[in-house]
């Protein structure tokens, strides 16, 4: 919990280095304790929300009330903390001043515990997201084992069936092929030897 409250008073002076230049640049440029009490009843003149209104209770211990502006005045050494956090001065401890001022530079989420719910359901989301591509990885890696297996099965079946076949087919050239040239040359033979003793016996004619 101690490094989420330390990101989440990193990520509010953050928005504190850009907020500084933004519509409320005279408040926050060079803050001070009076500075961030006006600016502060500004921001709670305006709709503030209920996780807002608690943290301004929790800090200033009274409730906001706009008819009491006067009364508010009062309140800035409320405000020193703020003040020295936003400077670099100090590292506040006080979980309601760190609030409020993220309220001031309108961090989200904020109070801390939304911002501490959201990194956890970050976290676990991550755990998740791990966990599934390692069960991913290694059902791809199964698989692939599995196919390389399968693949090293059929290739010596894919070869002994083309030496199979070779073999059959030479044993076919063997039997068909080679006789029937035996055949064609002897005919052709006869054919010779016949025409020629025929040439003989009709020049003797």
């Amino acid at each position: 919990m101690n490094n989420t409250l330390e990101e989440y008073k990193k990520a509010i002076k953050i928005k504190y280095e850009i907020e500084k230049d933004g519509e409320y640049f005279d408040f926050l440029y060079h803050p001070s304790r009076g500075k961030l009490r006006d600016l502060c009843w500004i921001i709670f003149e305006d709709n503030p929300t209920q996780d807002d209104l608690r943290v301004f209770r929790n800090l200033l211990c009274v409730d906001f009330d706009y008819t009491q502006k006067n009364k508010f005045k009062n309140q800035k050494d409320k405000f020193r903390p703020i003040e020295t956090f936003f400077k670099g001065e100090t590292d506040p401890s006080n979980i309601d001043a760190i609030n409020l001022a993220a309220v001031i530079v309108d961090f989200q989420p904020r109070p801390f515990k939304k911002f501490n719910e959201k990194c956890r359901n970050e976290e676990v989301k991550q755990v998740k997201n791990v966990t599934a591509e390692m069960d991913s990885n290694g059902i791809e890696k199964n698989v692939l084992v599995k196919n390389e297996n399968e693949e090293s099965r059929e290739v010596p079946k894919k070869r002994n069936s083309v030496l199979n076949f070779k073999d059959l087919f030479s044993k076919i050239m063997a039997q068909k092929i080679y006789p029937r040239k035996i055949i064609t040359v002897a005919v052709g033979a006869v054919a010779l030897v016949s025409s020629a003793c025929l040439y003989l016996v009709q020049k003797k004619s």
